[in-house]
């Protein structure tokens, strides 16, 4: 029988900023268990609202306060160990609830970064609030935005050899991976490179678009739900995603056509192990019917991610 375990929400079950296989495990659970996790938004001191009128977390002045802070700004809760998780094994992260506990979060545009690096050479910073019963963000006066909450930052350790890897850059392991299509409902598959598979969740967003494009979604607090399986038999190298409508291949690289290329093979790889289709014909489904979307243009490795209708495989499903 699955277990469920509740991760406390406090400065010593999170990291800032890191992923390192060395990290010692804050949990350890089951294949198959399920676990709540928590996320407070990537930040700094500089980004928190001066208004008095907003509650700005304890624990969040705590963290910034008593956490040593690496090369990025996330902090990712974990990590949890997952039993008998080992290199070569594909740890499925079932996303089963996503919702957000802060009633407001912050946007920046930050010199020199995001897809517009030149184009804003003065920093900006605006928090709007976050209406959770009506699902909205209230951008600003007169824009209003639906709430579309999803973890931005979902990764296991990296090889222990890598050693410290920053949070920012989506990689092989997962880490910043900003698809907002890994709301609650979708499933997400990550290699296991270290024992244990060590998965931490973070960079708690309230709605981003495709692209990510002036540096941030909507930065803010979540509570999400996860349940942790080990698949010894699947064998993938790379993070791939589902959800029940859509396959999902994901690329990422410095350069945006390289990433585009990563995520059009993994979805034809992942065609051809699912259906009686050739390397071709998959190709050929890919153009007809593959949704490429460009995920990220800000993480430092870009990412794409391309979109197919399971639908499509029904009447060509491997028996």
């Amino acid at each position: 029988m699955s277990q469920h375990h509740d991760l406390p929400f406090r400065p010593d079950t999170m990291v800032w900023g890191t992923f390192d296989a060395a990290i010692p495990p804050a949990i350890e659970i089951d294949s198959g268990d399920t676990v709540s996790m928590h996320a407070l938004p990537a930040c700094i001191s500089s980004r928190l609202p001066k208004d008095p009128s907003y509650d700005v977390p304890g624990l969040l002045l705590e963290a910034m306060k008593t956490l040593p802070q690496g090369p990025s700004s996330h902090f990712v809760s974990g990590p949890v160990a997952v039993r008998g998780a080992q290199p070569g094994d594909v740890l499925q992260v079932d996303i089963l609830e996503v919702e957000p506990w802060m009633d407001w979060g912050y946007m920046t545009i930050q010199p020199l970064k995001g897809t517009l690096p030149d184009d804003f050479p003065e920093a900006s910073l605006i928090h709007p609030r976050i209406d959770r019963e009506a699902g909205m963000i209230r951008m600003l006066p007169g824009l209003d935005v639906p709430l579309d909450p999803f973890f931005g930052v979902m990764g296991v350790a990296p090889p222990p050899a890598w050693g410290a890897q920053p949070t920012m850059v989506p990689q092989v392991f997962g880490g910043n991976l900003d698809n907002k299509e890994l709301r609650a409902g979708a499933t997400l598959f990550l290699p296991v490179l270290a024992p244990g598979a060590l998965f931490s969740a973070g960079d708690g967003h309230g709605a981003q678009g495709d692209g990510e494009v002036c540096l941030t979604g909507l930065e803010t607090g979540l509570r999400g739900r996860f349940r942790l399986t080990v698949r010894r038999e699947l064998g993938w190298a790379w993070p791939f995603a589902e959800t029940g409508e859509h396959l999902i291949s994901m690329g990422m690289n410095e350069d945006l056509d390289d990433a585009a290329r990563q995520a059009v093979r993994e979805m034809i790889a992942h065609i051809v192990r699912r259906t009686t289709l050739s390397r071709e014909q998959a190709y050929m489904l890919c153009s007809l019917a593959g949704d490429l979307h460009v995920t990220q243009t800000v993480d430092g490795n870009k990412g794409v991610h391309m979109m197919l209708r399971k639908a499509l495989l029904a009447g060509v499903q491997r028996a």
